[in-house]
């Protein structure tokens, strides 16, 4: 995953706490595996949208955040029953328009690859004689004076654009990518899951229905494609998410994405 100031932390910080539970023996995309997704994800988004930013201005405590114990502990925070109320961020110490593609070489070389303006035609601005738009990125810095990613100048924000690869003993296993700002993360954790824990294949992991914490907080809406079963959307509203229903158009809230798995 791409290091701070990119988000791909945050994918790592909510496979490290669903490590702690067995997902492989839940029934896939049922209300409890949705659950533990979803509250795996809020507790992520907590700590990284807290602590990622420019690692060359400000520390980011990376090794703390990934760390094993830490994220046992995060793990414990998590109430099976029902979801949580308020997500603050831990202290590990002691959308868009997005194109990208994977590809592979016969010799086994692999690169994925993402590039964005954001937020649509990013600042619209288009630089005299030239054929593109400025950036946006300076959206994801924070305004909350004292924050660490904070606006400064000569500093990096914290960035939605995280390229991915999968290794299994040291080994290429999958390069991979999620198109839609704040759901990259997400959509990481999800295909993971479903080709790890569900041994699925590229199609059949991209192909499943998915959830989505909209705006990349910790206490966002939790969309769903329209076709999750009305059981499990009643149960995960029981179980206290406030969970919208996405169809259509709509659905390009949720990314695309594209695998090229290791044979």
């Amino acid at each position: 995953e791409i290091p701070p100031n990119g988000q791909g932390i945050t994918a790592l910080i909510a496979l490290n706490v669903l490590e702690q539970f067995d997902m492989r023996s839940l029934q896939h995309n049922s209300a409890e595996y949705f659950h533990l997704m979803i509250e795996a994800m809020r507790l992520a988004f907590a700590d990284t949208r807290h602590y990622v930013t420019d690692p060359d201005v400000v520390k980011v405590p990376t090794t703390e955040l990934l760390s094993k114990a830490y994220a046992k502990k995060r793990a414990a925070l998590i109430d099976r029953k029902a979801a949580a109320v308020d997500v603050v961020r831990g202290s590990p110490f002691a959308s868009s328009d997005t194109v990208s593609f994977s590809v592979v070489d016969r010799h086994g070389n692999a690169c994925s690859f993402v590039n964005s303006n954001y937020t649509g035609f990013g600042t619209g601005i288009v630089p005299r004689d030239c054929g593109f738009t400025l950036q946006s990125r300076g959206a994801n810095f924070s305004l909350v004076e004292g924050h660490p990613n904070v606006l400064a100048p000569n500093k990096r924000p914290y960035h939605t654009i995280i390229p991915a690869m999968i290794t299994k003993q040291n080994k290429l296993y999958a390069a991979f990518n999620v198109m839609g700002g704040f759901m990259q993360p997400q959509g990481h954790v999800q295909m993971v899951l479903n080709m790890i824990d569900h041994d699925m294949d590229p199609q059949a992991a991209l192909d499943r229905l998915r959830f989505c914490i909209a705006d990349g907080s910790a206490n966002g809406a939790v969309f769903v494609e329209d076709e999750v079963p009305k059981e499990v959307v009643d149960e995960l509203r029981r179980l206290g998410h406030d969970v919208r229903l996405s169809s259509g158009a709509s659905r390009t809230l949720f990314g695309r994405g594209q695998i090229i798995k290791r044979s």
